[in-house]
């Protein structure tokens, strides 16, 4: 098993397990989250996979962010942290710790954008996440509240007929 940098090759497999993860999107959202990536590779962001013999078995997204309190860091400025995004690994490859390897790429990623901390969010009901996060060395730190508001949109304009 490897741990790698996702390449455009991977597309296609990181869509689908991320389809697994997050089933409540669309698949042309992933699609289009996947296409978003590589339009903006480079920047305050990374994606690892792990490969295995039999292909694409997991991935851990990131993100640089800064910190939600304006704290500053140790050097005066605002502290930027890491962010776990998403990650997922195939049932069928659980428990041979390949969760751990793409958090340690993850972790590995952080400290390269000098990142001071490594942040992740659980649902409040989702008592295996946060069993193990524990395990994995987070602190819980503040539960989170969601709020949703709707937005009106304005009617859509008519659509322009080009003249003859």
């Amino acid at each position: 098993m490897t741990i790698h940098p996702v390449t455009r090759a991977d597309a296609a497999a990181w869509t689908a397990l991320r389809q697994r993860c997050w089933p409540g999107l669309p698949t042309h959202a992933h699609a289009l989250a996947v296409e978003r990536y590589f339009w903006c590779a480079g920047g305050d962001a990374a994606c690892f996979v792990a490969r295995t013999a039999e292909g694409i078995v997991g991935f851990v997204e990131l993100s640089v962010r800064w910190a939600p309190d304006g704290a500053p860091a140790a050097g005066g400025g605002p502290e930027r942290i890491a962010a776990l995004e998403g990650w997922y690994v195939d049932p069928a490859w659980r428990h041979r710790g390949i969760g751990r390897a793409l958090l340690g790429a993850g972790e590995a990623w952080g400290r390269e954008q000098r990142c001071r901390s490594f942040v992740s969010d659980v649902p409040l009901a989702d008592v295996a996440a946060q069993a193990l996060h524990h395990a994995l060395g987070f602190r819980t730190t503040a539960p989170l509240l969601h709020y949703h508001k709707p937005l009106v949109l304005p009617p859509a304009p008519p659509p322009v007929v080009p003249s003859r």
